[in-house]
């Protein structure tokens, strides 16, 4: 990696997309964006602008690469040697929010204010894990 990036933390517990709804209207098909799908996109964007206040959008041709780490509750009935091992990364997170679907939801709130498009990620990674503060990191450099 190159270049520049930027880094930033979403706080709460990590989101997936959320699939749309559709409804007829006027013989028109509607897609509408599920109300907790468009409120952590705009948690995700706000998050962005303030921890990179002077954040300039990636040009349109540069590759980038793109590291989401998910950081969820420990379950409150976790006994405390399970925990202990959730707190070590040693045991991960197998529920949902799917991986791909956490990826979506972050790539896609930051279409056109960290880079053009999210067509022009060409690495991305995604990890799950359990600690006592959850939310999201996130990283996007030039590859």
């Amino acid at each position: 990696m190159s270049g520049y990036g930027y880094r930033f933390f979403v706080r709460g517990e990590p989101v997936a997309k959320g699939r749309p709804k559709f409804t007829t209207r006027g013989g028109f098909v509607r897609a509408i964006t599920p109300e907790k799908t468009a409120n952590y996109e705009t948690l995700v964007k706000l998050s962005f602008q303030e921890q990179c206040p002077n954040a300039v959008l990636f040009p349109k041709d540069v590759p980038l690469y793109v590291s989401i780490a998910a950081h969820f509750t420990i379950p409150k009935s976790t006994s405390k040697k399970k925990a202990e091992a959730m707190r070590n990364h040693e045991i991960p997170p197998t529920k949902k929010p799917d991986c791909d679907n956490l990826a979506k939801i972050i790539c896609d709130a930051l279409n056109g204010i960290a880079y053009y498009d999210d067509a022009q990620i060409a690495r991305l990674e995604v990890s799950k894990f359990y600690g006592d503060e959850p939310g999201v990191y996130v990283w996007i450099e030039e590859l």
